[in-house]
């Protein structure tokens, strides 16, 4: 059991790096090309558009894959069943082969289509165009990862995902300055080889976890010989189960990806009845550009825990651990509001000063942020709910939350977005509405089936009392410092004095949950 926590506590703080140097490193490019001539909020819209439109069809073959196959191939490994776990990879690493060559194929003949028709956005095609291949090789990437996750191999994942973002970070640097200098700084040319850089990256990507799986098939054969409780199944069998467990958490991150699709369709065409269409792009690519990428963030501090969830309560589900299964998800739930809170709350006091620090060429947007950032709060928590509702097997009702939650923004953006003296506000308020209404449905189906008691003084007023004291310390920090030092190095200051005062404030306050989640007991005072 202890090689088992050790694996657990590897895995979790080796996507935590990994998220942290993808977002990192994902920040670097994007403020290369919000600041770098000839691009800005403009070449942002356009390379927005191509990107949305790729990841929803990129959901249908990979995204909501590796929590599925983690979930079906941690079952059978819980259960000593390895022979059966790679059966699983095996059909699903065809099958969703498949799903990626039909993917690529439909988005390669439907750029014209869709950048003209749908998106009415023309310069889009040539990043649609572009994107068209990435889409195979993530889709047979993702399969990997769920088997490795399934085994509780999450560093692997990780490596695989920092890889991807290191070699779209240089390709998309290389490509768009070479391009520029040979085009005089040509937009759409620029957009075009940037989403070109994702394709590169993907194949590294998959290149490398291939190169894994391919060191490991003696081990895994290893462990297929001494196997038992197999169970020999049809082909068909097995992919129906596959396919059982895999569409409805593709379906729920297909919700998740149409609420920017519906940004995408909705925000140009609303803001063109008041303003030209120029100005309306800009719009546009302020929030799918830099908005929406400052408020991610957060989100990528929360997927080490929510990919270690599903294999961590569906193998306690599958020994029937209904102990172990409360204590974890209340540890993750307390993670995610320890993430969350503190996000939300500096995005909104440093608004303006991050987008002058980080976009000194177009820091337009403040408010913007301010407002979409309450969305960081419930955004997070549907995320580690969904993803405990799949590891106990609940698939469907992330879906079902996230389309209503889906048709309550759609219904905003035609009100508020179209309403001149709203605006791109409107976009911001459907984001917090549609993350709340997906939060309440998927909280109150875990409840009615865990019986989760709440420690409110630790999971709720612990934390929020630690991002009061932050708050007030932050505040301090940068008006004593401000008009001392430039507005830059007071924004670092206070960010950093703000972490360091938060993080000292969750330990003087006892709060650890993460001990929990990695198995350690917790020595209670006497």
């Amino acid at each position: 059991m202890k090689k088992k926590r050790e694996t657990i506590v590897k895995g979790i703080i080796a996507l935590l790096f990994s998220q942290i140097l993808i977002k990192i490193t994902g920040l670097a490019y994007k403020l290369y090309l919000t600041n770098r001539e000839g691009f800005g909020d403009v070449g942002n819209a356009i390379y927005s558009s191509g990107f949305q439109i790729y990841a929803l069809l990129l959901t249908f073959s990979s995204t909501g894959v590796p929590n599925a196959i983690s979930k079906l191939v941690s079952e059978r490994v819980a259960i000593g069943d390895n022979r059966g776990a790679y059966r699983i990879f095996k059909i699903a690493f065809y099958t969703f082969a498949l799903f990626g060559i039909i993917g690529t194929i439909m988005l390669f003949l439907g750029a014209e289509t869709i950048a003209n028709k749908w998106l009415e956005i023309p310069e889009a095609q040539y990043c649609l165009i572009t994107l068209s291949p990435s889409i195979f090789f993530a889709s047979i990437t993702a399969v990997l990862r769920g088997y490795f996750n399934g085994r509780q191999n999450l560093s692997i994942t990780a490596k695989s995902q920092g890889v991807e973002q290191i070699f779209k970070t240089i390709a998309t640097i290389i490509l768009v300055e070479v391009v520029a200098n040979i085009s005089k700084t040509n937009t759409v040319l620029m957009a075009g080889v940037a989403n070109l850089a994702t394709t590169i990256a993907t194949f590294f990507s998959f290149s490398y976890i291939y190169m894994c799986y391919r060191l490991r098939r003696k081990e895994i054969a290893q462990e297929i010989s001494q196997s038992t409780n197999y169970i020999p199944t049809r082909v068909r069998k097995t992919l129906k189960k596959i396919l059982k467990e895999s569409l409805p958490i593709s379906l729920s991150a297909l919700m998740s990806s149409f609420n920017k699709n519906i940004d995408l369709f909705t925000i140009v065409r609303l803001l063109k009845k008041f303003m030209t269409e120029t100005e309306a792009k800009i719009q546009y690519g302020i929030l799918s550009g830099k908005v929406d990428m400052i408020c991610l963030l957060p989100l990528s501090l929360n997927v080490p825990f929510a990919t270690a969830i599903v294999p961590t309560i569906s193998t306690a589900m599958a020994r029937n651990n209904k102990e172990d299964v409360v204590k974890k998800i209340s540890s993750f739930l307390q993670i995610t509001i320890l993430i969350s809170l503190p996000s939300t709350v500096g995005l909104i006091i440093f608004a303006k000063p991050i987008l002058n620090l980080l976009f000194p060429n177009a820091s337009d947007g403040a408010i913007l942020l301010q407002i979409n950032s309450i969305s960081i709060i419930f955004s997070l928590l549907a995320q580690t709910i969904n993803s405990i509702l799949q590891g106990m097997g609940k698939i469907n009702i992330p879906a079902i939350a996230f389309f209503i939650g889906m048709i309550f923004k759609f219904i905003i953006n035609f009100i508020l977005v179209g309403n001149e003296l709203i605006g791109i506000k409107g976009a911001a308020i459907g984001n917090i509405v549609c993350n709340l209404v997906a939060c309440i449905i998927g909280g109150i189906i875990l409840v009615k089936n865990i019986k989760i008691k709440v420690n409110v003084k630790n999971i709720i007023l612990k934390p929020i009392l630690a991002v009061i004291i932050m708050t007030i310390f932050a505040i301090y920090i940068f008006n004593q410092l401000n008009g001392i030092f430039p507005i830059k190095v007071v924004t670092i200051l206070s960010i950093m004095a703000a972490i360091v005062i938060y993080s000292i404030s969750i330990i003087l306050l006892k709060v650890q949950p993460i001990f929990q989640i990695l198995g350690f007991r917790i020595k209670k005072s006497k």
